[in-house]
């Protein structure tokens, strides 16, 4: 293989609409400026072999896409570049027309310009005082109340000190990647992604004094049930990672949420801008549009 190309493997999606179409296209453009490896379908549960000789990752799909296989090919130190055909495409940067545009680069051996992410390690503390691990977030680690949907409570501790007790409908713990997710939904800050935070944000809290806590990102955040609902046949208080991987949790138990030292080595679109992504998908700072001449107030 001449050592001016990558060898790429390339992951795809195939329940998104026109997936196998673009896929096509890559395969097409990564042939002709690289070496594809293989292609294989995202979500399967153990990486291919080919991930050996991999130089670079293309997945195409969309941001719950990214975030699984991110998961999947986490500590690897392999570059992850994400391809959109989903519906937002924040952490999914490229779309088919900037991959065209920059194929040479990202196919050859042009510098890409990559960005460390940060995964978040879930585990349970048993009542055996055992530690089951759960699972990576690359977004959140999110405690919802779940069925029959009272309010719970829970109460943290940061580093081993006493924190706030939460009274709503949950909590979320999240990365500063993660923060443009449920974070910001839920009423927590958009953070930029180089700064090196865990914020730990409130769901519903039945409280006006509770507000996001940001935390330094390799904090340890323990979340001890006070009050959950733990009716196993409604399904009850769950632990959600990146609203993919689920685990009921029960009432003597405890979730411990820690920095991995896994990370994923995200591609980053040079031709982006995070202020003008955060404007152009989720609108942000956008001023109000202004009423049509002829509509009422």
């Amino acid at each position: 293989m001449p050592e001016t190309r990558r060898s790429t493997l390339l992951v795809v999606n195939t329940d998104k609409p026109d997936a196998e179409r673009v896929a096509g296209e890559l395969t097409a453009l990564i042939e002709k400026h690289g070496s594809l490896l293989t292609k294989v379908a995202a979500g399967d549960a153990e990486p291919p072999k080919e991930i050996e000789q991999a130089d670079l990752i293309v997945v195409l799909g969309g941001d719950g896409t990214l975030l699984g296989e991110g998961r999947r090919f986490a500590g690897r130190n392999v570059p992850v570049l994400g391809v959109n055909v989903g519906k937002l495409g924040f952490l999914a940067e490229f779309d088919l027309d900037a991959v065209r545009e920059q194929a040479t680069e990202l196919f050859g051996r042009g510098p890409l310009r990559t960005r460390e992410v940060n995964l978040l390690r879930a585990q349970i503390r048993t009542h055996k005082d055992g530690l089951e691990h759960i699972g990576f977030a690359m977004n959140e680690a999110v405690i919802t109340a779940g069925p029959p949907y009272r309010v719970i409570e829970l109460a943290i501790r940061i580093d081993g000190s006493i924190g706030p007790v939460v009274r709503g409908d949950g909590i979320i713990v999240s990365t500063a990647v993660g923060s443009t997710a449920y974070n910001v939904s839920a009423g927590g800050p958009i953070v930029h992604p180089h700064v090196d935070t865990t914020l730990i944000t409130p769901i519903a809290a039945h409280s006006l004094a509770f507000r996001t806590i940001a935390v330094p990102g390799d904090s340890s955040i323990e979340i001890a049930p006070i009050q959950i609902n733990d009716e196993e046949e409604s399904g009850g208080t769950t632990l959600v990672l990146d609203g993919q991987i689920q685990r009921r949790i029960r009432a003597d138990e405890r979730v411990l949420i820690t920095r991995s030292s896994d990370t994923v080595r995200l591609v980053v679109n040079p031709l982006g801008n995070y202020w003008q992504t955060l404007a152009n998908k989720l609108h942000w700072a956008k001023p109000p549009l202004s009423l049509a001449p002829d509509a009422k107030p």
